[in-house]
């Protein structure tokens, strides 16, 4: 996602419009939480289950209970605006079974009005297996222009630039404290950090990140350790992190946001840029998001967001990526405007992605209900569903978002 252009306003009242108990996510590094445990029967001789067999068979379990409908919901991330909510799209995704939440937009309300608007959501999550399953609920919180959730509760976040200017140690503490704001406010996933290189040649004519300072520095060398450390810190207070814009929009000048045909001509499968991705996902980071942009090095014929060279060849099979793989925005970004709503979730499940970001909660319908019907008319692209819906539910459980106790 880029920066939202819209105009602070001073928000009115919020009202609980949707909604489970507050919950908490951290990078995947941190390790599998044992909040769930198999009811198989043990042998008394028998060791006890290993933790990670235990969340396997919590998200199994979970999996196992969801209706249809509800398996292709846990596929999406629908817009909401904690400062405007629209009642009617709010009830379009829970009639969806939309599983995550994204606070767009801009609020100055600060944590305790915003976290008693996110507990409104939740407290009306979808059920399975007789217990809540809690959404996803993710902003875009990276510093400078781009941090949606201001006022009392919330720090001031300098840019990225100057974040990148920072020693590492003291980044990660900063980052661990906006993260238990974030928490405060209700907000279990951020959306960051930025791990784009924008050469120094280029600089702010990158219309994406560098135009807005949104990188941590110019040279893989400088962005790797302080992507890392601002995802450490994160994960410190349990806040999920997310690499952004796989394969990195640093080289490119337009913004998909509001520019169609974006093309990366210089970014390869073995470029130095992809350095921070790659530091990242071995370090644990639980979700990567890609990019809208066509990287004509790697794959001239497809946007990243639907190329499975980009997805499955260089993100899963060369870096080892295993987490959850989000869109930029399928929704409202121009750069997907000539794709058919339908056309855009379909094809990017089919390329490897597993979680749908959509700004315009409206296009839902029309997406679900494609992936569904695809799911009916191909084993292949059903295996595939069934494979993300896991991986976004496993997200969930490292989290303690699920129980099956």
């Amino acid at each position: 996602m880029k920066p939202q252009q819209s105009p602070k306003q001073r928000p009115k009242r919020m009202r609980a419009l949707w909604p489970v108990p507050m919950v908490t996510l951290s990078l995947a590094a941190t390790g599998l939480a044992g909040a769930c445990t198999s009811h198989a029967a043990v042998e008394p001789d028998a060791p006890a289950p290993t933790a990670r067999n235990a969340a396997a068979a919590c998200v199994d379990k979970v999996f196992g209970a969801m209706t249809g409908p509800q398996r292709v919901g846990q596929l999406f991330m629908g817009g909401v605006s904690p400062s405007k909510p629209d009642p009617r799209k709010i009830q379009l995704m829970r009639r969806y079974h939309v599983g995550a939440v994204f606070l767009a937009g801009r609020s100055n309300a600060g944590t305790t009005a915003n976290r008693a608007f996110v507990d409104g959501l939740q407290a009306k999550a979808d059920t399975a297996a007789g217990r809540r399953v809690p959404l996803l609920v993710s902003t875009d919180q990276e510093g400078g222009r781009v941090q949606v959730l201001s006022g009392p509760g919330f720090s001031a976040m300098p840019s990225a630039l100057v974040q990148g200017g920072w020693s590492t140690s003291y980044l990660r503490g900063r980052a661990a404290v906006w993260a238990r704001q974030l928490r405060a406010a209700g907000v279990n996933l951020n959306l960051a950090p930025v791990a784009d290189v924008v050469p120094a040649a280029l600089g702010r004519s990158n219309a994406p990140i560098g135009r807005y300072d949104r990188e941590f520095g110019h040279t893989a060398a400088a962005v790797t350790p302080h992507s890392d450390a601002f995802a450490a810190g994160m994960a410190q207070s349990k806040v999920l992190a997310t690499l952004k814009h796989f394969p990195g929009l640093g080289n490119v000048r337009g913004n998909t946001d509001t520019t169609a045909d974006v093309v990366d001509s210089v970014t390869t499968r073995t470029s130095s840029s992809l350095a921070p991705f790659r530091s990242g996902i071995k370090a644990g980071a639980p979700l990567v998001m890609v990019s809208s942009a066509t990287y004509s090095r790697i794959d001239p014929a497809h946007r990243a967001v639907f190329s499975s060279a980009v997805i499955q060849d260089l993100l899963r099979k060369d870096f080892g990526f295993k987490g959850v793989v989000i869109s930029d925005d399928l929704g409202r970004a121009v750069a997907v405007q000539a794709v058919p709503p339908a056309d855009r979730a379909v094809d990017f499940l089919s390329a490897g992605g597993d979680l749908v970001l959509t700004v315009e909660p409206d296009l839902i319908p029309a997406m679900a209900d494609a992936v569904r019907t695809r799911m009916a008319q191909n084993a292949a692209f059903r295996a595939r569903v069934d494979q993300s819906v896991h991986r976004v539910l496993t997200a969930k459980q490292q989290e303690g978002l699920l129980t099956c106790g």
